[in-house]
């Protein structure tokens, strides 16, 4: 016994304060409405994916095609700014050409002016076409200054109208968003189960008025189930991740479980808890604190079925370096 003892005894390190766990997520609406159907069962095994709970979409159906419409009145006024573009941009082109013809005529008209002038005044030519001639350049002038405002008026509607789309092209940008947000909302009214596992706590029920945040049932995925064993201070000084686990389950005493030390947490309980123990004021009385140390379980397909949280356990881990299960 001493030999047992002095070889591999003193290295295993054994605790009956575990218990079984999950990672149990939770099942809560995103949205508020009357549930239409409950689609699983309670203690039901679901898979990643599979429908819970359907909320009745008829309000969200209709939300949704009223911002379905606003997003396309959107797009059709984004498509006639368009067209008016086009042909603010014409009226701007043929401005331009407007105001080059004018300049020219001008030109031209100045130019007669200086070709006659001379001519006149030698006898030349009569003062009857000079006067044509300087009534044609005043003509051309009047029609260039025309021109020119014209185009500037142009200019400033194509201004004001590149303001006015992008004031419309923000709408249509809201409008679209409150399309994808009804798209979401009306996705969500088809509650999902977040992970493989069970189903427990179902509270909810055809008819009832849910909202946001309103726990209606937990999946908790008891194939991934692990133990979370307290060792004291004293037991975990060689205690490494990956030293070999026994488990013995008391629902199941005859069933010999293995497994691994997957982490050991960094405080002890007493540390998370929500009142931590002050030692700094008044009578010490020191008290042997506990360490949770989780353990990742080798399951057969069979138990790993068989697991539920809470279950009561009693861990030996095997301390030794180089400890392995054939040991």
């Amino acid at each position: 016994a001493f030999l047992d003892w002095r070889l591999s005894g003193r290295f295993r390190q054994s605790t009956n304060d575990a218990y079984v766990q999950a990672d149990a997520v939770a099942v809560a609406p995103k949205i508020s409405g009357y549930a239409a159907k409950v689609l699983v069962a309670e203690n039901q095994t679901v898979a990643q994916g599979q429908p819970l709970v359907q909320i009745d979409p008829g309000d969200l159906q209709t939300r949704r095609r009223q911002a379905a419409a606003q997003a396309e009145a959107s797009d059709w006024g984004l498509k006639s700014l368009d067209a008016e573009e086009a042909a603010d941009r014409a009226a701007l082109d043929q401005a331009n050409a407007q105001l080059g013809a004018a300049t020219a005529a001008r030109g031209l008209a100045e130019r007669e002016v200086e070709r006659l002038a001379p001519l006149v005044a030698s006898g030349g030519d009569t003062r009857q076409h000079l006067d044509q001639v300087k009534t044609s350049l005043v003509q051309s002038a009047a029609q260039e200054r025309a021109a020119a405002a014209g185009l500037a008026a142009a200019r400033s509607r194509l201004d004001g109208f590149a303001a006015h789309k992008a004031q419309v092209a923000a709408q249509a940008t809201g409008a679209s968003a409150a399309q994808d947000a009804a798209d979401r909302d009306l996705a969500a009214t088809l509650i999902t189960a977040p992970m493989a596992g069970r189903v427990g706590d179902l509270s909810v029920r055809a008819g009832q008025f849910v909202q946001p945040g309103l726990r209606l049932m937990t999946v908790t995925p008891v194939q991934s189930a692990y133990v979370v064993a307290n060792f004291k201070e004293t037991q975990i000084g060689m205690m490494r991740p990956g030293a070999p686990v026994t488990v013995r389950l008391d629902a199941l005493p005859d069933q010999k479980l293995h497994g691994v030390v997957e982490s050991l947490s960094p405080g002890t309980g007493a540390q998370f808890a929500l009142i931590p123990p002050s030692n700094a004021t008044g009578n010490f009385t020191k008290i042997v604190q506990r360490v949770p140390v989780r353990i990742r379980l080798d399951l057969a397909p069979d138990l790993a079925g068989r697991m539920i949280a809470g279950l009561s356990a009693t861990v030996e881990v095997d301390t030794r370096p180089g400890a392995g299960h054939g040991e």
